[in-house]
């Protein structure tokens, strides 16, 4: 009995070494046979993409990246024909194929078929080689064009064909609103739908390689630009009545400078400011330039008083201050002069001014009234006076403006002498007046029924400013 026991552990001793050798022995095989098999599956797609990468649903396994570059250079080709018109009545503009450098990225593409697999993190790489062959990975390519080049023909055809809507001007005569300019419709070409109308027949024929590549014409699309301020709508403004007013003095000015304040004041005259709306400055007198009728005048700029278009234009900006304090109006928008400008304090104390330099510095005032406010300017060049005058209906406020308060004052430095040759040889002007330099504060309130509808304190910090001579040169 024992005999047999001990015979039968060495059996069983014998099948389980027997049965661990053939596992360890299959166990080695196996994982020769996997290396194998990946030695010959990289060793076969070294260099190339991986089985099972597509691009745009086009299988490119077993390709280089030269090879993907190569397929995406010739199917390239077609884009050079591309010749599209852009067409608005009389106006037409062209873009070929050349200026919108329509292309696919081959380049890009290749770059990342080949990646696939190739990450250099080993879990990840496996697992993007087993998912292309098993389910497949499809890429998608990139389409490239030149969209600046769709924009700057646009903005040349836009150049052309926009024309702004015109709001209706009226004048107030005679205690009642009378036309003084008709409202005009303009017209915009709709840029933003005409871009995506170019950028969709070019990715139509991209996916459609079939597509006759012939010339087309795209009509612009444009649109009606109808006016804020209609002519036929005169009648339902409730202006019955002056609200406020605003004036200042310019004697002393050159020709040039009481030029632009007329100019100025009377590309405000007769505009209408909703209820609720606001009022910009330069929005309403818009460009200030040669080109739109302006003439040199004396500006402040970087710290100088130098020759500029529109000089004499602040002059308009403060005056419309005065008015819209005066008619009890909200001041969203006001700056101070660099320093204290002798023309606005002819007839008022320091602090009393605006100045405007587009875009940086614009004045701005809201009508929070319940109906519209008319504007009507007035300018004397014989007395040397402008006056705004404000027209809508009264509403029992009541507007307190304090006596501006000087806090400190700065002597002015001494007089200082410019050559300019448009003076004949001899000739001295004076341009600039010495100014003390100032800190000057006011309070600004308006009331009604016991309720605040408007507070404002307004500083200004005037630099101290020297007299200026223009000394000729001009032979």
């Amino acid at each position: 009995m024992v005999k047999e026991k001990k015979s039968s552990k060495h059996g069983r001793f014998f099948r389980l070494k027997f049965t661990f050798s053939f596992f360890t022995l299959l166990a080695i095989f196996m994982a020769a046979a996997a290396a194998a098999f990946i030695y010959t599956f990289e060793k076969t797609y070294q260099n190339k993409i991986y089985a099972g990468v597509r691009i745009d649903n086009l299988s490119v396994g077993g390709k280089t990246k030269k090879d993907i570059e190569k397929y995406f250079s010739e199917k390239n080709q077609p884009f050079k024909n591309i010749d599209i018109t852009l067409k608005y009545h009389d106006n037409i503009a062209t873009l070929s194929g050349q200026d919108l450098a329509v292309s696919y990225d081959g380049k890009l593409s290749a770059i990342q078929a080949y990646s696939i697999g190739r990450s250099g993190h080993v879990f990840s790489d496996i697992y993007q080689k087993w998912q292309a062959a098993t389910r497949g990975i499809n890429l998608t390519s990139l389409l490239k064009m030149n969209t600046d080049n769709i924009d700057e023909t646009l903005s040349n055809l836009a150049a052309d064909i926009d024309i702004p809507s015109q709001d209706a001007l009226f004048q107030f005569t005679n205690n009642k609103v009378t036309l003084f300019k008709e409202s005009k419709v303009g017209r915009m070409i709709d840029q933003k739908q005409a871009k995506k109308m170019i950028t969709a027949y070019i990715y139509t024929i991209s996916h459609n390689p079939t597509q006759n590549l012939d010339a087309v014409t795209i009509d612009l699309p444009v649109v009606t630009l109808q006016p804020k301020i209609s002519t036929e709508n005169s009648n339902n403004f409730g202006i019955k009545e002056l609200i406020g007013e605003g004036k200042s003095e310019f004697a002393g000015s050159i020709p040039n400078r009481v030029h632009n304040i007329a100019l100025a004041a009377f590309k405000i005259n007769g505009n209408l400011v909703p209820p609720g709306g606001t009022f910009s400055f330069n929005n309403t007198v818009g460009d200030i330039s040669a080109a739109t009728g302006f003439a040199p005048g004396y500006i402040i700029k970087d710290g100088r008083t130098v020759l500029g278009d529109g000089g004499g234009v602040c002059q308009v900006s403060t005056t419309l201050f005065r008015a819209a304090m005066n008619s009890g109006l909200k001041i969203v928008e006001r700056h101070a002069h660099a320093y204290r400008v002798h023309y606005y304090e002819e007839d008022a104390p320091p602090g009393l001014d605006a100045t405007v330099f587009a875009p940086s510095y614009d004045f701005r005032f809201q009508n929070d009234t319940t109906h519209y406010i008319l504007i009507q300017s007035e300018t004397d060049t014989a007395n040397n006076t402008l006056d705004f005058k404000f027209y809508g209906t009264k509403d029992d406020r009541v507007v307190n403006i304090t006596k501006p308060i000087i806090l400190s004052q700065t002597p002015p430095p001494p007089d200082l002498y410019q050559d300019d040759p448009l003076l004949p040889k001899g000739t001295i002007r004076q341009v600039d007046w010495q100014a003390w330099g100032a800190k000057v504060t006011f309070d600004y309130k308006v009331t009604k029924d016991g309720q605040i509808l408007e507070q404002q304190t307004f500083f200004s910090n005037f630099q101290p400013w020297q007299a200026v001579y223009l000394r000729g040169t001009a032979g």
